[in-house]
């Protein structure tokens, strides 16, 4: 069945250089069939070719532009969000390790699981890569909902094996992983991430276990933390002196690839920068968790340098907000502290398609390119009214374009689609 859609729409095509542009029609069209895009261009080159019975779904001066990609989130954390003081290690110690520990009940990992895709749907969220805990409920519970509402997701069963936390043997770790990727693996539109929540919390046997699992699943991924905080770093050197650096830690036992996704990467040194461009891996940038927990600031000049593949994260419970739109606006302050320019077509991307090819999936989704799953959100500015004010003065579609990211959130959300379906409306429950 053929779909269309009028709106302002905005996106990235597909780049050929690295140079990165949006392509913005200020009246177009967006024809969808099948759950996937058929077609986008002006409305009045379109329009024609459209049977007259054809029923079009107008947004008069709203913006279509593709589903916001999450790169790391913490759906077991949600509940946590804002809570008072501590940097890392203390905060997870205070808040997060006895949160998740209650994820062993099946009940409240499918509320918890329940709630967390319906907000990231409400945020415009339409794809994430997602830590569960390291209860197998909890994987179940996230990958259950997101199915229904065939969803683009990726997960994985959290393995911890010592210290800081509750722990699962080694053995239990791998066994519980390999069942689950058996599970899930590609059911949908889902995607299994192999997830030891970083270097304090695994032995090296899991580490070297964990890539062996990714040796026999080479179609999942490698999500983990690295290089967030000082005493984080100390107490690597500690557990792990053989190792070289940080890094080195996951790359020894063959954990870093171009389908391996580190969150923050703050404090590395060149070498760890050169493996990572090495190795084709990708870097969540997670500003708001970053700042919040007083971490350090992600430097986008030298993974630029790298040239890695980068998305954003919300990070949440660090970080304040399961919206990327208030994640660029962190990510921009990040970035003028350190006197670089992050320009509003280049936080765009990092929102929509260059954080579909940090989770290699720029093939399905991240822009409006023919052929792609038809993911898409609609914002309504006139639902922010500074932003709307704004506007009046705005003196081209890059001021426009600036203005929205800088001010915009979830309040501006008005639809979400998953392959052009409604799966959100504001002010109404759907299903």
């Amino acid at each position: 069945m053929l779909k269309a859609f009028r709106a302002t729409l905005v996106h990235c095509p597909v780049q050929s250089s690295e140079t990165v542009y949006c392509d913005h029609y200020a009246d177009g069209l967006l024809l969808i069939e099948n759950g996937k895009v058929l077609a986008l261009d002006h409305y009045t080159k379109l329009a024609p070719s459209l049977s007259k019975d054809q029923v079009i779904a107008h947004f008069p001066d709203q913006w279509l532009i593709p589903g916001l990609i999450d790169t790391h989130v913490h759906y077991p954390q949600l509940s946590a969000i804002a809570s008072f003081g501590e940097q890392l290690l203390p905060w997870l110690e205070k808040y997060i390790f006895p949160l998740e520990e209650r994820f062993c009940d099946e009940r409240f990992a499918e509320e918890a699981a329940t709630y967390f895709i319906a907000e990231l749907l409400r945020h415009g969220t339409t794809t994430a890569l997602v830590f569960a805990s390291r209860q197998v409920q909890s994987v179940q519970a996230l990958f259950a909902k997101a199915l229904e509402q065939n969803m683009r997701l990726i997960s994985g069963k959290v393995m911890v094996d010592r210290g800081l936390t509750q722990h699962d043997s080694t053995e239990q770790n791998i066994q519980e992983s390999r069942s689950l990727i058996r599970e899930w693996q590609g059911r949908g539109r889902l995607s299994y991430a192999i997830t030891p929540r970083f270097a304090l919390t695994s032995t090296p046997e899991l580490l070297k276990k964990a890539a062996e699992l990714l040796q026999e699943f080479p179609e999942t991924y490698l999500h983990t933390h690295l290089a967030e905080n000082h005493s984080e770093l100390a107490e690597v050197k500690r557990l792990f002196p053989r190792a070289r650096h940080y890094l080195d830690v996951y790359d020894q036992p063959g954990l870093v690839g171009p389908r391996s996704i580190f969150a923050h990467s703050l404090h590395l040194c060149d070498e760890q920068w050169a493996v990572l461009e090495q190795k084709q891996a990708s870097i969540s940038f997670c500003p708001s968790s970053n700042l919040f927990l007083g971490s350090g600031l992600f430097s986008m000049a030298k993974a630029k340098a790298a040239k890695l593949r980068i998305g954003l994260g919300s990070d949440v419970g660090a970080g304040t907000s399961l919206s990327i739109l208030r994640t660029i606006n962190e990510a921009y302050k990040v970035c003028q502290l350190q006197n670089i320019n992050l320009y509003p077509e280049q936080a765009f991307y990092l929102a929509t398609l260059g954080g579909a090819k940090a989770l290699s999936l720029d093939a399905q989704i991240g822009n409006f390119e023919k052929g792609k799953e038809a993911d898409f959100i609609v914002l309504d500015p006139s639902l922010q009214p500074l932003l709307l004010n704004r506007w009046k003065t705005a003196e081209d579609f890059k001021d426009r374009l600036f203005s929205l990211l800088m001010l915009g959130d979830d309040r501006l959300v008005s639809q979400t689609y998953l392959m052009g379906e409604l799966a959100y409306q504001q002010g109404k429950k759907l299903g």
